[in-house]
């Protein structure tokens, strides 16, 4: 047993000791299919706080030779399935935290004022895991002077022993940008590790987590025997990284938390079917009994702000059209998963995708921001730019526009509508019935803090433009039906001739049939409200 090699399970006791765990160890028989085969190479990456650290530490427990770990995963999922002893604890673990290691200075080091960005890590973490090696293997002769491949090599041609290599923050060099030195060192020992044909039998598993998927550039050459499973495509292990629906359904009702606030609150992520929640999120909120933003406050809000800053062209719309419930077309293709390479609004968004600030839908190539705590952070983030002064402006005069129409203060309404399209489209007509949408929106921010907003809802003969149900008690429910170049009558008179409030046969309070019109000659809007209690 030691710190690199063949761990113990101790970290994952812990994990089980915690007031709040869910059972992911059904991960272990997803990752025996692959164990000892050509697919043995798995990549995840992860939003932070999403239980990647987790999932390592369970699998560490699992497979490593330097604990018994039967007892501690007798109560789990995986102790029935028929995988369960194929490899338990039968397996060299080496397990990198390649972070830990970057962080950690000596004083010296601290004293001299070394800058981390040309500090070569690789040969302090080299040493320190051979030196383990030499230990556990005093028969492979190895001398200390060999690097983690050679000593796994003469080990394994020794006694045939095999080893699962799992590595915490295998891309913080990428996202710390360091020197080309420094990051040239690192990838020559990944090459080494994993491109060498000669050390493939004795590596039955390498499993490496980070942040961003493996670097297209320079590191995909070395890396492409790895499969990648990330916040965009997770296919086969989806359920098994942050939590699913399901298992927030239960631990609400467990510890009498509302399940739909937290929907609102915490979902959104949607990766190949399953609804993901960040772990950090839902266990807060249990433990605090509270609905607040938790896992953007373990980073700061200047990471997104830098990249929603960017000059690109579009890409000021699009956050507005995205903070307002919409959602963008986003070729993720093209971004080269790196820290530097930016070079459209596309790869600034499939970035956030990967930090998780966006949610992407693979079908429709779209992303979004997913629920209420990121947008609170996107507000935040643009919040002091001049760049987003006007819609920071129409935020914070939303709360009126509401009170307005609950009044029902057609004029009122029409002229926030007004002021909200002229604000926001670059030219004064509408150039489709989305952008139409998204202003209404956009201008109704507030609501979000009290109603479910659904455009295109499907209502009674047809299908109505806006529908925003409330879910805080005693506020009435509002149908918003568009036209241009019409008539608002005409508008409140299809919400009535082909019964959308049907749709809300479910809701028993009161509903304010909202009809908007916009008339291109004149470039204003007019508005009328009518109440209506079911």
């Amino acid at each position: 047993m030691g710190i690199y090699v063949n761990p113990n399970n101790v970290t994952f006791q812990k994990c089980l000791n915690s007031p709040i765990y869910v059972d992911k160890s059904m991960l272990i028989a997803e990752i025996n299919k692959i164990v000892n085969t050509e697919k043995c190479f798995v990549c995840v990456s992860r939003a932070r706080r999403f239980g990647k650290s987790m999932a390592e530490d369970m699998l560490c427990a699992y497979f490593s030779k330097g604990c018994d770990s039967r007892e501690l995963f007798a109560d789990l999922k995986i102790a029935k399935d028929s995988s369960f002893e194929k490899y338990l604890n039968k397996l060299n673990v080496i397990k990198l935290d390649v972070n830990a290691v970057f962080s950690n200075r000596t004083p010296q080091e601290i004293e001299s004022g070394i800058n981390f960005q040309n500090r070569d890590i690789v040969p302090i973490f080299t040493k320190a895991i051979v030196q383990e090696l030499q230990s556990e293997f005093p028969n492979a002769r190895i001398t200390g002077e060999e690097s983690l491949a050679d000593a796994i090599l003469k080990i394994y041609a020794a006694t045939g022993e095999q080893f699962a290599i799992i590595i915490d923050e295998y891309d913080v060099l990428i996202r710390e940008r360091v020197a080309d030195s420094v990051f040239n060192s690192y990838l020559a020992f990944l090459n080494a590790m994993f491109k060498n044909k000669n050390l493939a039998p004795a590596i039955a598993l390498a499993y490496i987590t980070g942040i961003l998927p493996i670097v297209r550039d320079k590191v995909q050459s070395k890396l492409n025997m790895f499969d990648e499973y990330t916040m965009r495509d997770s296919w086969s292990l989806a359920e098994f990284v942050g939590f699913t629906a399901d298992e927030v359904h239960d631990l609400c009702e467990k510890y009498s938390v509302d399940f739909e606030e937290c929907k609102r609150w915490y979902d959104g992520y949607n990766i190949n079917g399953i609804e993901t929640y960040s772990p950090e999120s839902i266990v807060s909120t249990i433990r605090r009994k509270y609905f607040q933003s938790y896992w953007t406050q373990t980073g700061s809000y200047e990471a997104l702000q830098n990249y929603i800053l960017m000059n690109f062209d579009g890409i000021l719309d699009d956050v507005k059209t995205m903070i307002a419930g919409g959602r963008v077309h986003v070729n993720v293709d093209s971004y080269l998963n790196t820290m530097t390479d930016f070079h459209c609004k596309d790869d600034v968004f499939t970035y956030l995708v990967h930090l998780g600030y966006l949610a992407y839908n693979r079908d429709e190539q779209q992303c979004y921001i997913p629920n209420r705590e990121v947008r609170d952070q996107w507000i935040l983030s643009v919040r002091p730019s001049p760049d987003y002064k006007v819609l920071i402006e129409l935020v914070d005069s939303s709360k009126q526009l509401m009170d307005s129409t609950i009044e029902g203060n057609s004029k009122a309404v029409a002229d926030a509508l007004n002021k909200a399209h002229e604000q926001i489209c670059n030219n004064l007509n509408y150039n489709s019935e989305g952008t139409f949408q998204s202003v209404i929106c956009l201008a109704y921010f507030y609501a979000n803090l009290k109603y479910t907003i659904v455009k295109e809802f499907p209502a009674g003969k047809g299908v109505a433009d806006v529908v925003m149900i409330p879910y805080v008690p005693n506020t009435p429910a509002l149908i918003i039906e568009l036209k241009r170049n019409a008539c608002e009558k005409t508008a409140l008179a299809q919400i009535q001739a082909k019964n959308y409030g049907d749709a809300l046969e479910k809701y028993s309070g009161d509903l304010l049939f909202v009809g908007v019109n916009y008339d291109e000659k004149t470039k204003e809007h007019r508005c009328i409200i009518e109440k209506f209690q079911k």
